[in-house]
């Protein structure tokens, strides 16, 4: 009989970690005054640590299965990690936009369309740019595409580590 491993801990435990380091870098970035600037670093270094944090959890698990892991199980640890980290993020994000720095995505949107416009764009495709940009701004459709977003990375990644660290109870018979 299988020892049963409780994935809810790992998952809330490496999602949490994840969580907590996109929010600290993104606070650095917004202390150095480089968050518009540099925005593109938290992404990078928010994907490098989700790759990192879900092949840990999915390795702690495998640990503590004594060796043993599902592709299902690799799964759902790497996907629970993405979406509760996502979560965390999401929230955080509201906390920031609507509290912390409200005119943070004016300021973003007036950067770009300064972008926009040295880029040789006429003033009617930035007004039409903007409008559309304006309608994505919405709280619920960003929280919404974050997680799905976050889940799809999370799917992926946990696919291929999965896929390699595989070590089912059947094979061993």
């Amino acid at each position: 009989m299988k020892n049963q491993i409780d994935i809810k801990n790992i998952i809330l435990n490496y999602g949490l970690y994840l969580g907590f380091i996109t929010i600290f870098s993104h606070l650095i970035l917004y202390a150095t005054g480089t968050l518009l600037k540099f925005s593109w670093i938290t992404g990078v270094l928010g994907f490098i640590a989700m790759i990192v944090l879900i092949v840990l959890g999915i390795k702690r698990y495998k640990i503590d299965n004594r060796g043993y892991l599902s592709f299902g199980e690799a799964l759902k640890i790497g996907v629970g990690i993405a979406v509760f980290s996502a979560t965390i993020s999401v929230i955080y994000t509201l906390i920031f936009t609507n509290f912390i720095d409200p005119d943070l995505v004016n300021h973003a949107m007036e950067l770009q369309k300064q972008k926009w416009l040295e880029s040789g764009m006429s003033e009617e495709q930035i007004d039409a740019s903007f409008e559309t940009a304006k309608k994505f701004q919405n709280p619920a459709i960003t929280s919404a595409f974050s997680i799905i977003v976050q889940a799809f990375f999370g799917f992926i990644i946990s696919a291929v580590v999965g896929a390699v660290m595989k070590k089912d109870i059947e094979n061993e018979y």
